[in-house]
């Protein structure tokens, strides 16, 4: 049986260990409740912007954009893996990672030129260890991050996309749901086709009645001064609302599985706190006897 010292002393390391990922768990509550908010938010803009570009595409003009065309094929690629600046978040960052991973395996067997970029720490020490060449590395995305810093990043992408200089974008990360449901996804965010159900860029026809009432009503606009031009303003926005939407779900679900992740931690040190108070007292027990029968022999000794 281990000595009551060296109990004693395990179970206080334990316990400053408990207020550490007992703090990071409060920590991590207060963060995700803001980006949770945020991502909300998001949504809810990024579903309505979408449908106004599909709306748009689907006015009966002929109207395209450079961004809705799809290429005949596709030469260039640029896999962008979202994960998180710091662990201790759980199968956070390592789900994101096997999936850009599978993405990218995917990627560079069909298209000639990829290039992985890849935001986090953890996802850049990742595919080090991976042997993965990183074509860009971001450290400054945190859960906070804002429209601005994201539209450097989406308007870069945008250039590259409209001079041909790329052909296709894939987003890996971890897709926000609900509390009880976060999914690392990859999706394709350009060529942005898929928006109004076309990928070579031409105007779709028309949806039926029957059909727009299914899809959550007939929409109806006036454009001024046309279509088009509203189409120019539109898309682009659109892209950078999705891209910031990905950012979004990142730093929500990376917030819910730190503070799921500290929860667990810190009942598990609370149960090796029981424990090894069980386990101090029999050794602290058993060290009071024995020094108990030491005196009681000695007495015995000294009447002899």
């Amino acid at each position: 049986m281990a000595k009551a010292r060296a109990l004693d002393k395990r179970r206080k390391s334990i316990r400053n260990i408990r207020k550490i990922t007992r703090t990071m768990e409060l920590i991590a509550t207060a963060r995700f409740k803001k980006a949770m908010d945020r991502a909300h938010a998001a949504t809810a803009y990024t579903k309505r912007i979408t449908q106004l570009v599909s709306d748009l595409a689907n006015s009966g003009m002929e109207v395209s954009h450079p961004l809705l065309k799809g290429r005949e094929k596709t030469e260039r690629a640029i896999l962008l893996v979202l994960t998180a600046n710091r662990g201790l978040c759980g199968g956070y960052n390592g789900n994101v990672v096997r999936a850009g991973a599978a993405r990218w395996q995917d990627l560079t067997a069909t298209v000639p030129n990829v290039q992985l970029e890849v935001s986090g720490k953890r996802g850049i020490s990742a595919y080090r260890y991976r042997g993965l060449p990183t074509a860009e590395k971001y450290t400054h995305f945190e859960d906070r991050v804002t429209f601005a810093e994201v539209e450097v990043l989406a308007n870069r992408y945008l250039e590259a996309y409209v001079t041909g200089e790329l052909d296709r974008l894939d987003v890996a990360y971890m897709r926000f749901t609900s509390i009880s449901k976060q999914s690392a996804v990859v999706e394709t965010l350009l060529p942005l086709g898929s928006l109004v159900g076309s990928t070579d860029g031409a105007a779709a026809k028309p949806k039926a009645a029957d059909q727009q009432d299914s899809a959550g009503g007939q929409s109806q606009y006036e454009f001024l001064p046309s279509a088009a031009s509203i189409l120019e303003e539109v898309v682009p926005t659109s892209f950078k609302v999705k891209l910031f939407k990905c950012f979004l779900d990142a730093a929500v679900s990376e917030q819910i599985s730190r503070m799921v992740a500290m929860k667990a931690a810190t009942e598990n040190a609370d149960t090796m706190i029981k424990n090894l108070g069980r386990a101090y007292n029999r050794a602290r027990q058993s060290q009071i006897t024995g020094e108990i029968m030491e005196v009681l022999g000695g007495v015995e000794a000294l009447k002899g």
